[in-house]
């Protein structure tokens, strides 16, 4: 009896020894082919890059047929991955199309950001490079993937915008335009005078090759406020120059009106007895 039970055991050893040895070189194939797959990938989605480059395709259309690839290619992997472990891909598939309502209906955000990253590349409101604000969000685009958009801010963050939420809201694209209008308020205290105050703003945006002298400059009298006389200045420049003038301007502005002698007003409170 012991002599059959032992021999049973080792059956049953030999067995379950044999089940976990196939199993293990099937794991280890199965590793192997993801790390095969996936430097295979890389090298086919640089390609892609490579040869959609060389054709001067949109940097936006670029970055969503990689990132479609990319996606494509290993979801292709990983139902290899899955056969070769043992998974059937007709069984598979199978299980993918009975689970295709539940998938539909917890990627249906996916599913909008994907169309409106194409209504992004078909309409082509926005460019990689183009400095937008959208969602009440400043940023210059950096990427336009097939789920979200990438926009990198002044101060260096990046963020994703979701593209269904990209494609339906209002965008506001600073670059699509080679000019831009630069608008300032300079205020001056109630004892100068605004004729004084205008020819040496005039002098500055004159000494700026910069800006345009098509459209014309305006400098106005805007508003009389309780403690200050607020000056309306407006001029064009390119776009690209749009910030630096900016700049540039208050700092001249600040340092002309201090030797000149033109007072900048602050508030002021009078006590009387």
């Amino acid at each position: 009896m012991d002599s059959i039970n032992l021999s049973n055991t080792e059956a049953l050893f030999s067995k379950w020894g044999k089940i976990a040895l196939d199993f293990g070189i099937k794991v280890l194939l199965a590793i192997v082919i993801f790390i095969v797959g996936r430097w295979l990938i890389n090298i086919v989605v640089k390609w892609i890059n490579k040869i959609l480059t060389h054709r001067d395709v949109d940097k936006g259309v670029i970055s969503f047929i990689t990132s479609g690839a990319r996606i494509t290619l290993l979801i292709l992997l990983g139902v290899s991955i899955l056969s070769k472990i043992g998974f059937e891909a007709v069984s598979f598939a199978a299980l993918l199309a009975s689970m295709g309502l539940a998938i539909g209906m917890a990627l249906s955000n996916d599913l909008k950001n994907l169309a409106g990253g194409l209504v992004l590349l078909i309409t082509r409101p926005i460019r990689v490079g183009d400095v937008v604000e959208a969602q009440n969000l400043l940023g210059t685009v950096s990427e336009i993937r097939i789920f979200h958009t990438i926009l990198i801010t002044p101060d260096n963050k990046k963020i994703f915008i979701p593209n269904g939420v990209m494609s339906s809201g209002a965008i506001i694209n600073y670059s699509m335009s080679a000019t831009r209008r630069i608008d300032r308020s300079v205020s001056i205290e109630y004892g100068d005078d605004f004729e004084r105050a205008r020819p040496v703003i005039e002098a500055l945006i004159k000494s700026d090759s910069r800006i345009l002298s098509d459209p014309a400059p305006l400098i106005l009298l805007d508003r009389l406020n309780s403690s200050s006389v607020d000056i309306l200045v407006r001029f064009w420049v390119p776009s690209e120059h749009y910030w630096d003038v900016t700049w540039d301007f208050n700092k001249r502005v600040y340092a002309e009106f201090n030797k000149q002698g033109i007072s900048f007003p602050f508030p002021t409170v009078t006590v009387k007895k």
